[in-house]
């Protein structure tokens, strides 16, 4: 069976029990499983992604704001006078 946990908490060390069978399965780097080597390596990767995307995030200055669009439509035509 294949569950899903979250690659901040998927390091060396890290212990889950499985949902269907109950065993306890631990998570170390230097597990000779292959899956669980993938696991750790995915996790690395996927840690080192999202650090690099919030490294970006800071060093791009912020886009200018979109205009407001909860005037949209209520603007005066150019026809119409009161």
């Amino acid at each position: 069976m294949r569950f899903r946990d979250r690659a901040g908490r998927l390091q060396d060390g890290y212990s889950r029990q499985c949902p269907s069978c109950e065993v306890v399965l631990f998570f170390a780097e230097d597990s000779l499983h292959p899956f669980i080597k993938r696991a750790m390596r995915n996790a690395r990767k996927v840690r080192k992604e999202l650090r690099e995307a919030e490294m970006a995030r800071l060093l791009v200055p912020d886009a200018p704001a979109a205009p407001s669009r909860s005037f949209e439509g209520r603007r005066r035509t150019a026809g119409r006078s009161e």
